[in-house]
């Protein structure tokens, strides 16, 4: 299961971005070795979409 953190993002973050990258073995587990994930491929290729946490992005 995903962790807290994965499941939310903050905001100004994408969602599927996040969760790919806090979540990534779970995420990509059925891949096998230097296998491109096609969610993430098309997510590249497309953009964010509707996906974007709405608020304003924080910098630290």
């Amino acid at each position: 299961m995903a962790s807290e953190k994965a499941l939310n993002p903050p905001p100004g973050e994408c969602r599927q971005c996040w969760l790919h990258a806090y979540d990534s073995r779970a995420q990509h587990a059925h891949l096998g070795p230097r296998e491109d994930c096609p969610a993430c491929v098309d997510h590249m290729r497309n953009g964010h979409g509707n996906m974007i946490v709405p608020g304003a992005r924080r910098w630290f």
